[in-house]
Parts: C-alpha cells; sequence; structure tokens
C-alpha cells in the first residue's frame, strides 16, 4: 500500500521557515541534516509527531521561484492545512503577526483562510462544518 510520507513546501530561507513553522504555526522540528549547501529540514504537528513530515525545501531551482510567484500572483495557496476551527486559528495567527490575504470565510460545507508564510508561499487553513 502507497502512503504519502514526505509533502514539500518550497522556501526562500529554511532558517526563516523552520522559525515561522514552528514558532508560529506549533509545528515541531522532526528532522534537520545537512544535505549539500542546504538541509533535509522537515517538521510534523505535535499532534501527530510520527505522521506527514512536510519538507521545507529550498526554492533554489528557478522553476520553483517562479511557480511560487505565480501562485501568489493569482491568490493560490500552495497547500492546505487541517484545522479545527478556523475562526479561532485565524485569531491565534493575527495575535502572533501572521498576515492573511483571506480572512476566515465560510465556503458552504468548509470553512477556509489563507495566511502568507513569509517564504514566498500562500497557505490554506480549513475545517469542514
Amino acid at each position: 500500500m502507497i502512503r504519502i510520507n514526505i509533502a514539500s513546501v518550497y522556501v526562500d530561507d529554511q532558517a526563516k521557515a523552520l522559525a515561522f513553522y514552528t514558532e508560529k504555526l506549533g509545528f515541531t522540528k522532526k528532522t534537520d541534516v545537512p544535505a549539500g549547501e542546504a538541509r533535509w529540514l522537515t517538521v510534523v504537528s505535535p499532534a501527530d509527531p510520527d505522521g506527514v513530515e512536510l519538507l521545507l525545501e529550498p526554492d533554489g531551482h528557478p522553476a520553483a521561484r517562479r511557480f511560487k510567484e505565480a501562485l501568489v500572483d493569482d491568490g493560490i495557496p500552495l497547500t492546505q492545512f487541517a484545522v479545527d476551527d478556523v475562526y479561532t486559528e485565524v485569531e491565534r495567527l493575527k495575535g502572533l503577526g501572521v498576515e492573511f490575504t483571506q480572512d476566515a470565510t465560510d465556503m458552504g460545507p468548509v470553512v477556509t483562510a489563507v495566511f502568507d508564510d513569509t517564504c514566498g508561499n500562500l497557505i490554506q487553513l480549513a475545517a469542514m462544518k
């Protein structure tokens, strides 16, 4: 059976990304090993420390940067994180200085919000009703 082990998010600065994803979002650092000029750097949800890892992957390849810029220019989130209550999470994150491009919005069966991860990406929060 195939299962998801690692998902990537391209970041412009791994140290800045680690600080944001741990200090603001509350993820926990899982792996941090040298990988050439960069690091193999992953974070996990403390609610599932043995679950899917999020790789904070350098966006050094020109195509990665263009891809990220195109998504941001069009207001499209790169990925989505699940939360229990989008409204509560938006208020918590705003209190930590996180900037949102879309406040919590009722979309029918789901509530979503979109924030800037400070590393070149828009990230969506979502909760099914």
